[in-house]
């Protein structure tokens, strides 16, 4: 992308009804467009970014057997009554609506009930199990106060797994898959080492869940973290039975600030059974299929990592996660020689697959690097008079500033062994 041709322009403020501070950057930056309070439309490098975080948790999820299908939005009251989950008091961010003929729908917060109703028409035998289904949608939730940016939204993506098991034993090592694989997609999206296995309520799903908190000042949650066991406890469930049964002392705990990223919770046969999923085992005998459910927020992951991961200057995105894996800057000063050794850069990385963001404006050298400080792609390639005369292209690494000298023969090597 050339960026004379990216519509979007970055900015030097933020709306001063925006507090947080992934919303902030990704406004200025041009990532996010602002609809309404709680209410975010992706811009074509936010658009990017969150391809590249769907691309990892697809591949992730494939990994432990997950097959992808699609649900839809609109929701049919009568399977959330028949589990008691209607009811605005049972809960209550529902987005509901009528048809023309006066029928009521709602727009789904979650899909546990849907998935469960549908995989019983393909669910019969002992040999149909276990499966795993998930999706990419977007939710509804009426949240009374949208804060936080892209962190809490009413309109938002997430990526929804749910398991179906013949027993408990099953659901248990499917589980311990999914904890696996969501590691695997915290540590590529750069944060893996911010982010621990905690144990939480289970909330509007069930009694118990686990939620994954990366360790950050801008969070909404409070864990207690034991940093040598790699585990956490919520807030909300600082009991001694529970923190004897997770074999962790309180006094080895440390309080933390952190931002949920994901969670996960084993329903055993809340749901199935309400809604008559069973299949016939060995022996010819109806048994209730047992449940999990797995969710990850596209946006909300996003949104943590800007702000555990961003600068004074703005944005810092991990490789996987960039919308670009490289940004050319051509300081010309209007010398011809300069723009073709960057238009010849720019066809060099696009022959081999390096998707780059070119910054071909006519603009001063520090608008363009206080621009590319904000966007935030990993690497900077700075194409001027003075690397002409040295032979190279200037590397920079936006995370840690370090510079070198790159002839352009070596250049490919070096973007695609960081």
């Amino acid at each position: 992308m050339r960026q004379s041709q990216l519509f979007t322009k970055t900015r030097k403020s933020a709306p001063k009804d925006e507090v947080t501070k992934n919303a902030q950057l990704l406004i200025r930056a041009g990532y996010i467009h602002k609809e309404m309070a709680g209410v975010y439309d992706y811009l074509p490098l936010g658009f990017r970014v969150i391809e590249n975080i769907r691309k990892i948790i697809r591949e992730e999820m494939n990994a432990i057997g997950g097959q992808e299908v699609s649900l839809s939005a609109l929701q049919d009251p009568e399977i959330w009554k028949a589990t008691d989950r209607w009811d605005d008091s049972k809960v209550d961010v529902w987005f509901k609506t009528k048809l023309k003929n006066d029928s009521e729908l709602g727009l789904g917060c979650t899909h546990e009930e849907p998935m469960a109703r549908m995989m019983q028409e393909h669910v019969s035998s002992y040999r149909d199990l276990p499966r795993y289904a998930y999706q990419f949608q977007t939710k509804f939730r009426n949240e009374l106060r949208a804060k936080s940016g892209i962190m809490r939204g009413r309109e938002f993506l997430m990526k929804d797994m749910y398991s179906f098991s013949r027993n408990q034993e099953e659901l248990d090592a499917f589980y311990d898959k999914a904890i696996q694989a969501y590691k695997n997609v915290f540590e590529r999206a750069g944060i893996g080492d911010k982010t621990y296995l905690t144990f939480a309520s289970g909330g509007m799903f069930s009694k118990f869940s686990h939620e994954f908190q990366t360790l950050c000042d801008a969070g909404e949650d409070r864990i207690f973290v034991d940093k040598e066991k790699g585990i956490a406890v919520n807030e909300g469930m600082m009991r001694d039975e529970i923190l004897k049964s997770l074999g962790v002392a309180r006094e080895t705990l440390v309080e933390s600030k952190s931002i949920e990223v994901g969670n996960i919770f084993k329903f055993g046969t809340r749901y199935t059974s309400e809604l008559g999923v069973t299949f016939k085992d060995e022996d010819g005998k109806d048994m209730p299929v047992v449940f999990g459910s797995y969710g990850i927020g596209l946006g909300r992951l996003m949104g943590a990592i800007v702000e555990l991961l961003s600068d004074a200057k703005g944005i810092v995105w991990p490789k996987e996660i960039a919308p670009y894996q490289a940004h050319i800057i051509a300081i010309s000063g209007g010398n011809k020689d300069v723009i073709t050794e960057a238009n010849n850069l720019y066809s060099l990385l696009k022959d081999h697959g390096i998707e780059t963001l070119y910054d071909d404006r006519d603009l001063r050298a520090g608008e363009k690097f206080a621009d590319s400080d904000l966007i935030g792609i990993p690497t900077r390639l700075i194409v001027s008079e003075k690397t002409l005369s040295a032979g190279g292209v200037e590397v920079v690494s936006r995370s840690s500033g370090a510079t070198t000298l790159v002839s352009e023969s070596a250049i490919i090597d070096v973007l695609t062994k960081e």
